[in-house]
């Protein structure tokens, strides 16, 4: 293969979800959940992270995974490069490659991502899209496994917009078994099509259509900003939509009894969730943001490994294989 091919395949990328497999899936969260790393595993290298947007956790959750890996971060900002339009995408990920083990990138649209990861000779790991937030469920899942040691059979309750997140969340469950029932107003909803095409992949998803319905025996409770990056000039007409999918103590009290809170951050209080239900006894909000760095940590030591066609053993989650062994997929 020369330079100017296209990789296409030959180095293990992580775009979405669907990237792996169940078996994938459990030695990633094993791997995220081990205490001790392997400190020298990127020693001597780098990982070139592309930011297109703005970020607090991404940005600091994914340096400090590569440092504990042993590696030194570098953060690009994007009009240092102006992807696709001072430089060609293709190029810049040819050269990226030459300097770097892994590539991450926080990108608008999703083809940007996957050309990257088409001419990228190393890993590409999606760290946002406008279409899926993978990386952002690896966290949750984590998150979700330290509380009720198992994923199998979960009910997770989405209260808000049809976003990135709730797209990967969707994808996360034909993988480790937990159901998800979604609840949006009308107009903020994935359309017929795309949840069909779901289902068929092997996703639990339902549909319904109160607040009440959708957190009625959930073991967690899942909610987002209303208004994402990009979509500021739809805020007010946002906030009257959603207006009756905020998500309060009330609202907890009518889930499962060991129900926990869920947020990928960041928060607009008084909005989709109040003070009450981010600050209190159910909130698990501020685990899930630093497993955000165990969850980078446990993807780029199996990316990088699998790319360069070495293992070692993980000491990690033993419990976590065991629960995901018995899936099939991928």
């Amino acid at each position: 293969m020369t330079d100017a091919t296209p990789v296409n395949g030959a180095v293990a990328h992580f775009l979405s979800l669907t990237d792996l497999t169940v078996a994938d899936l459990a030695d990633v969260l094993a791997r995220s959940a081990d205490p001790n790393p392997p400190a020298e595993l990127l020693k001597g290298r780098g990982a070139g992270l592309i930011f297109e947007k703005p970020s607090a956790r991404t940005r600091n959750s994914t340096e400090m995974a590569v440092v504990q890996l042993g590696g030194h971060p570098v953060t690009i900002r994007p009009d240092e490069i102006g992807l696709g339009e001072r430089e060609a995408i293709r190029d810049v990920a040819r050269v990226l490659s030459r300097y770097f083990a892994v590539l991450g990138a926080r990108t608008f649209a999703h083809k940007t991502l996957t050309d990257l990861a088409e001419w990228s000779q190393v890993p590409v790991v999606n760290l946002l899209t406008d279409d899926g937030h993978p990386i952002q469920i690896l966290a949750d899942l984590l998150t979700l496994q330290a509380e009720f040691n198992t994923l199998e059979g979960l009910e997770v309750a989405w209260v808000g917009d049809a976003n990135n997140v709730a797209r990967s969340l969707i994808e996360g469950s034909a993988l480790a078994g937990y159901s998800v029932r979604m609840c949006g107003p009308d107009g903020y909803r994935f359309d017929d099509e795309e949840l069909a095409r779901a289902v068929g992949a092997g996703a639990n998803v339902t549909v319904v259509n109160r607040p009440v319905e959708a957190v009625a025996g959930a073991h967690a409770i899942y909610t987002d900003t209303w208004t994402s990056m990009g979509q500021e000039d739809e805020a007010q007409r946002r906030r009257v939509a959603f207006a009756q999918f905020q998500v309060t103590e009330a609202l907890l009290d009518a889930a499962h009894p060991d129900a926990i809170l869920l947020h990928c951050l960041p928060a607009h209080r008084g909005e989709e969730v109040t003070d009450a239900a981010l600050d209190g006894p159910r909130s698990r909000v501020f685990d899930q943001a630093e497993n955000r760095m165990h969850a980078a940590r446990g993807l780029i030591w199996w990316l990088v490994e699998r790319t360069d066609g070495s293992r070692t053993s993980t000491s990690g989650n033993g419990d976590l294989s065991l629960n995901l062994a018995g899936r099939s997929g991928g």
